[in-house]
């Protein structure tokens, strides 16, 4: 079975109504542009000042980084992989391994902006992105996993990391990785899975994560 990586709190949300009045919203947002109503730090940091959980926000580039890695690996490549998308807002979907993610940033902010606003990409016969309905939970539970693991620093460092994964690809297992900048997960995440790991001494962004998740999947995988 497909090794399935869920990233988790992705920092993906439209401009939030309580701030779209701010002046750094207003010299950006245009009505026929889909980047522009995309949150996006880079831009909108002096208004999202405002908002909750500010850290964790306003991240697309971190989702980007992190898809163009996972979609352009061997394990994808060979239909080793499933990819989820869970944000902020508690939406998630589910990338079609076929899907040409845009090299460029702001055509990628415009897809995710389009999808936030209809759930889907792609037609009724052939969807690229597509949204689950149900929890993370839901998700875990519907597919009857039975190997759920939660990467963070603050977990126990595996001895080895190179044993992460058996050499078996009948067997099942997710990997949650967090795609924010700053935090912790929330308590809803942590109840997912017992089994919190840390891959490195040090705290390593996202993209490193999974770039280092993958490799040692397809190297206990014989997967070239």
């Amino acid at each position: 079975m497909p090794l399935t990586i869920i990233f988790v709190e992705c920092g993906l949300e439209l401009i939030p109504f309580e701030i779209r009045k701010h002046p750094s919203i207003q010299k950006n947002l245009k009505k026929d542009s889909y980047p522009s109503k995309l949150l996006d730090n880079a831009i909108h940091h002096s208004a999202m000042v405002r908002l909750d959980d500010v850290e964790k926000r306003g991240r697309p580039d971190i989702t980007h980084g992190c898809l163009l890695n996972a979609l352009g690996s061997t394990a994808n490549k060979s239909g080793n992989l499933k990819i989820y998308l869970h944000t902020i807002e508690n939406k998630i979907f589910e990338i079609n391994s076929d899907i040409k993610i845009a090299r460029n940033y702001n055509r990628f902010k415009g897809l995710m902006a389009k999808l936030l606003m209809e759930n889907k990409i792609g037609s009724d016969n052939l969807l690229l992105i597509s949204k689950f309905k149900g929890t993370l939970r839901d998700l875990i539970n519907s597919n009857n996993r039975k190997d759920v693991i939660i990467l963070s620093n603050k977990g126990e460092l595996a001895e080895s990391p190179l044993l992460l994964f058996d050499h078996d690809l009948s067997k099942d297992y997710i990997v949650i990785i967090g795609c924010f900048q700053k935090g912790f997960f929330t308590d809803e995440i942590l109840e997912l899975s017992n089994r919190l790991v840390s891959i490195s001494h040090y705290s390593l962004d996202a993209w490193v994560v999974l770039s280092r998740v993958i490799t040692l999947y397809e190297i206990a995988n014989d997967i070239l």
